[in-house]
């Protein structure tokens, strides 16, 4: 089945950094705009950051300075570096095109963000 496939989560201090990676288990993907998306406990899932297809970057405004997004379309990845993390960006992560299709989401990946 065709899905995007998320990796690098953990646990982490506050403070901290992860870095999340992204692919596609069948096919590329490098023409398509990437969105990584979060869902928190109880609450919808909501766009975190996405890259175009030639690099340009977009963010919500909780992660701006804090996060960044980079694609490596030679090898079919797209990252999330996510540093000085808070309590709040405590959540599943997932990456998906933009907009994205109901049927690409994958398990996501979570992170955890505690003392």
């Amino acid at each position: 089945q065709e899905q995007f496939v998320e990796s690098g989560g953990g646990l982490v201090q506050p403070g901290g950094s992860l870095k999340l990676s992204c692919t596609r288990s069948m096919g590329s993907f490098s023409i398509l705009p990437v969105g990584w998306y979060r869902q928190a406990p109880g609450k919808q899932r909501e766009f975190v950051a996405s890259i175009t297809r030639d690099g340009v970057p977009t963010y919500t405004d909780s992660v701006k300075g804090r996060f960044t997004i980079a694609r490596d379309n030679d090898n079919n990845t797209v990252l999330l570096q996510m540093d000085s993390l808070t309590f709040d960006d405590t959540a599943v992560y997932f990456c998906n095109s933009l907009p994205p299709v109901r049927t690409w989401w994958g398990q996501g990946t979570q992170v955890t963000v505690s003392s």
